[in-house]
């Protein structure tokens, strides 16, 4: 797909002050970095920001600074009596250089040069006499226009009343939440574009078809790390030399800590490559409150409420060829996963998961006395695979609903209930689905002699449909 340079679709994002252009444009750009303020007039001069796909440019949004004097400017503008074609030109060439109307001029360029207008409203205020003065302005001009209605607060809702109003002077209206508009959202914002003027068409109809091919190589390399990032996690061992001297008690505590902690650095950058693959560039992304990532990916919490329940756990045993009553016993929760939190990656969950006496009973599987060294892991945990995988998913699932233009930590959709954010998907997996990942599980954590050679790719098909099934949901 080619997009010439030359005809590349422009939108001036207009409005007063503090009614969230920047945030629109932040998030229709997928730009995080624009600066959005709670402070009035911050935007002073127009900025342009274009969306690039496979380095060609398809798409371009300019944030300009608010209407100052909108009553004085339509005044001018009922006042003209030459081309109809030319009143932009004619404002800025007449005003340039007058400080009163330097904002009107900033931002009428962009619309003079030939972009389209998109106005942008706080939907929880009312509709007061500078907004019908500015969109009688934007009328007169003759250009292609859409209204936005951003619900940026919802304490009062006017947005019947604007929607009353914006009939009399646009070709489209939507209402668009910059705080919580998604890609689904964004697409929707674009069809919406398409019906503003029939020659826009083609162009618009380009850029969506861009943004959805976009959205599915994304899809498709997020499914890369994922599965390289647990092959790595069920693969992962530290081991150390034994001295004569040495504590054995104290050797396995020290490599029990960096064994979890490599698992958590390797679980860390699989976080940050599907944060970097969806844009969010902000140095510090805080997770929100309710979410089940805020505890340890080794408490007790998570693995509680992460993973398969006893039932579907044996059954995945069964697949790996672990002991059924250990597998049985790593699913009781409780007490057995506090004991997991202390010795999980030094026994290995299959005997760690077991009780105190049994553990004492057993072999340690897991801790490989090789000579004079001390080995810990790979995890011999059918459970382990499940429980990374539902917290990597719900990383996911935060990172492609959370819209650019976001600056507050809270949840805007006050969903401290939401079904995914209390736990996983992995109990939901039909059991063909889990067969597959546990032949996954058991190839790459060398429980299988001979390594299947499907049941990396197969797996990673599992994983696609499961990120395309998250993105194509309501979260």
């Amino acid at each position: 797909m080619t997009i010439s340079l030359h005809n590349i679709p422009e939108f001036a994002v207009l409005g007063h002050p503090n009614e969230g252009k920047s945030s629109v444009v932040s998030t229709l750009t997928e730009d995080d970095q624009i600066r959005v303020s709670q402070i009035p007039g911050e935007t002073t001069v127009s900025r342009t920001y274009t969306v690039e796909i496979d380095g060609k440019k398809i798409i371009r949004f300019v944030d300009t600074p608010g209407f100052q004097a909108p009553r004085q400017t339509l005044a001018w503008f009922r006042e003209y009596a030459g081309d109809p074609e030319k009143i932009l030109d004619q404002f800025i060439a007449t005003f340039h250089q007058d400080p009163f109307f330097a904002d009107e001029c900033e931002l009428m360029e962009p619309v003079a040069r030939g972009a389209g207008i998109i106005y942008v409203v706080n939907g929880s205020r009312p509709v007061r006499d500078d907004d019908i003065a500015e969109m009688e302005i934007l009328r007169l001009t003759g250009r292609p226009r859409m209204a936005i209605i951003n619900s940026k607060q919802m304490e009062k809702d006017y947005t019947k009343e604007w929607k009353q109003e914006f009939r009399k002077y646009f070709n489209s209206i939507r209402v668009f939440n910059s705080n919580t508009a998604d890609f689904r959202e964004r697409i929707r914002m674009l069809e919406s574009l398409k019906s503003i003027d029939q020659e826009w068409e083609e162009s618009i109809s380009k850029v969506i078809r861009a943004f959805r091919g976009e959205w599915k190589k994304r899809n498709r390399l997020a499914c890369a790390y994922i599965t390289l990032g647990l092959e790595k996690s069920l693969g992962f061992f530290v081991s150390e030399k034994l001295s004569t001297r040495a504590d054995p008690v104290q050797v396995r505590e020290k490599l029990n800590l960096s064994f979890q902690k490599g698992i958590r650095g390797v679980e860390k950058e699989m976080f940050a490559q599907i944060k970097s693959l969806f844009k969010h560039n902000l140095y510090d992304y805080p997770l929100p409150d309710y979410s089940m990532l805020q505890h340890d990916l080794f408490s007790k919490q998570t693995w509680e409420l992460l993973g398969l329940n006893k039932k579907q756990l044996a059954a995945a045993g069964a697949v790996v060829g672990g002991t059924m009553g250990v597998v049985v016993d790593a699913a009781a929760g409780g007490l057995t996963f506090g004991v997991f939190t202390a010795l999980g990656g030094l026994l290995g969950a299959g005997s760690a998961l077991m009780g105190g006496k049994k553990i004492a009973q057993k072999t340690q599987p897991g801790i490989k006395l090789g000579g004079d060294r001390f080995q810990v892991g790979p995890n011999e945990n059918p459970q382990f695979l499940y429980v990374l995988m539902d917290r990597v998913l719900i990383y996911y699932a935060h990172i492609i609903n959370r819209a650019h233009g976001r600056r507050d930590m809270e949840d805007p959709r006050g969903n401290k209930k939401s079904i995914r954010s209390k736990m996983g998907i992995s109990a939901g997996l039909s059991t063909g689905q889990r067969n597959v990942c546990a032949r996954f599980f058991k190839s790459v954590s060398g429980r299988s002699v001979i390594k299947g050679k499907k049941a990396v790719p197969e797996f990673a098909l599992l994983v696609e449909s499961l990120l395309d099934k998250i993105a194509n949901e309501e979260i």
